[in-house]
């Protein structure tokens, strides 16, 4: 999740996306090593191994509504429950349930369409877990689904919401200018945290990669609420 403020007339959107990666470091690492250690224990520690194939077929029972609510709970309740009780010391805003009101839908219907692609993913290329059917599968995630509908869309409703849901002035958000402004940026931030996600994720085997997906995802929007809440305070001190 990373900052969707638009880069200076005077930055390159690709440096304005480094440096974005930069501050992104420290949470990106931690998050991948977390994943490596679970792709390890999937076939390397056989209690592991056993815990993830329940998961799995927990997935496989719910299908869809598992994709839709893990992905709530990771992207929309975690965050706010984690700036409620650490950043706003208990206390319940209207701010908080505007966030939910619109990251409850984002994410549950988000979710849903990752798993649909993940299962696109499987057919287009097989299940297979060799390097090659993983290379295709992670350049089609990062360089075809990421910059095309993924970045552009989340920028889109992210930009909307945080505007307030204007209904006018909506064409910027479809210019070369805001794409190059804004989504590169976000391209090259998360690029640099999620390439190795992904190539981890599609080493498991399909029923495991939409849990696995919603755990990194839950780490991920946890560790970065707390480093952009970090932020935000030492900024007004």
């Amino acid at each position: 999740m990373p900052n969707r403020r638009s880069s200076s007339k005077s930055e390159a959107p690709w440096a304005a996306g480094l440096r974005a990666a930069r501050a992104n470091l420290l949470p990106g690492v931690m998050l991948q090593a977390l994943m490596f250690a679970l792709l390890l224990g999937y076939y390397f520690y056989p209690p592991l191994h056993g815990y993830l194939n329940d998961l799995a077929a927990v997935k496989v029972k719910w299908s869809y509504i598992y994709s839709g609510i893990s992905a709530i709970i990771a992207g929309a309740f975690l965050p706010e429950l984690m700036r409620i009780i650490v950043f706003q010391k208990g206390t319940l805003t209207r701010v908080n349930l505007s966030n939910l009101f619109f990251t409850i839908p984002y994410w549950g219907i988000a979710g849903m369409i990752v798993d649909l692609f993940y299962r696109y993913q499987a057919v287009w290329f097989g299940e297979q877990i060799t390097f090659t059917v993983i290379l295709k599968k992670v350049l089609v995630d990062q360089f075809l689904y990421n910059p095309f509908y993924a970045a552009p869309v989340s920028a889109w409703l992210y930009d909307w919401k945080n505007r307030g849901y204007p209904c006018s002035g909506l064409r910027h958000f479809f210019t070369i200018q805001y794409y190059r402004g804004t989504i590169v940026p976000i391209l090259f931030a998360t690029w640099g945290v999620w390439i190795p996600v992904v190539a981890i994720l599609y080493s498991l085997p399909a029923p495991l990669q939409i849990p696995l997906f919603a755990l990194a995802l839950s780490l991920w929007v946890m560790i970065y609420t707390w480093m952009s809440e970090q932020r935000i305070q030492r900024e007004l001190r």
